[in-house]
């Protein structure tokens, strides 16, 4: 290490050099219109924004890849997406939850379909992210119908291919997710034949790679205070919220305040219900051959953040 001279009375000394560190941004990956627009809009990244490095997926998929592979800190991605990646080893726990309505999750068709269940579906093709929370609506709706997991014909594209196959009319139904539901139903008028609620546990996880959960733990923290706090502004001013998103996202005000109103997404720590509805996700998949080595939720859950998502909830 270099020192540093210092000049005392005229004499030369030696001191010990400061050794300052560049403070690198925490790498936060986000899907289009979700942490980081809510936390804008309800202004809680203001002296903290700076501190953070957005990086935004197209699906949870990609997100919970870039997780494995180090690329980036965190992110918030569906139960379903989570549970995939954990289960294969990718080195991430779940640090906090989200909890909302699921009928926003939901598996639709054209407004003039023929199809009015998942059993009026079976032998056709539905499109979905391999390891989405869309594919985990349609194995939940299956088995919720009696049907067996292999029932009907699973296409898997991302979102964008999976729209412009349903549209064009090379896939009987798309199971999705919000926005997209929302958009669909409110502006072209699709009907959903299956939807999560009360079938899935509407769980969504903030995942962060266990290195980061070692080394970055303050930061961590303040992401989820700050990201608890925006869902509780967000909920008490839904149509503002709304407003704001829609302009943001270029996607109709309608679209968003559906979405939201029927949603209530909110922030929740990781406790013992988390947990348990964690397991039925798991044991889903392990009944679908999803999922082949035994895993237990609580080894994929980091409860040591719940206090810091209570305070973000308080200070709302």
């Amino acid at each position: 290490m270099i020192a540093r001279r210092l000049l005392l009375g005229g004499a030369a000394v030696l001191a010990a050099p400061r050794i300052l560190r560049a403070q690198t941004p925490l790498r936060v990956g986000d899907q289009r219109g979700n942490a980081r627009a809510v936390m804008e809009a309800s202004g809680q990244l203001q002296g903290f924004g700076d501190r953070i490095a957005w990086s935004e997926f197209p699906a949870a998929a990609p997100l919970v890849e870039a997780l494995n592979a180090g690329a980036i800190d965190t992110g918030l991605v569906g139960d379903a997406p989570f549970t995939f990646g954990a289960a294969a080893g990718a080195p991430i726990k779940a640090i906090a939850a989200t909890r909302e309505n699921r009928e926003g999750l939901a598996i639709l068709v054209q407004k003039d379909s023929p199809y009015q269940s998942i059993a009026d579906l079976k032998g056709k093709r539905i499109a979905t992210g391999r390891g989405s929370i869309g594919h985990q609506v349609v194995l939940a709706a299956l088995e919720s119908a009696g049907l067996p997991l292999d029932a009907v014909q699973l296409v898997f594209l991302l979102p964008a291919d999976a729209k412009a196959a349903w549209t064009r009319g090379s896939v009987e139904a798309w199971a999705t997710w919000e926005p997209y539901v929302s958009q669909e139903e409110v502006l072209n008028g699709a009907r959903r034949v299956a939807h999560g609620q009360g079938i899935t546990p509407g769980l969504g996880f903030q995942a962060a790679r266990d290195d980061a959960i070692a080394s970055r733990r303050d930061e961590l923290a303040e992401f989820v205070r700050r990201l608890a706090a925006a869902r509780e502004w967000a909920n008490a001013n839904v149509a503002g919220y709304a407003k704001t998103w829609s302009e943001l996202m270029n996607i109709p005000a309608p679209v968003a305040e559906h979405w939201f109103r029927r949603a209530a997404t909110r922030v929740v720590p990781v406790d013992d219900s988390v947990a348990a509805d964690e397991q039925k996700n798991i044991d889903l998949y392990a009944r679908a051959g999803l999922v082949r080595r035994r895993v237990q939720a609580k080894d994929l859950l980091d409860t040591s953040f719940n206090a810091a998502i209570a305070a973000g909830t308080r200070r709302a």
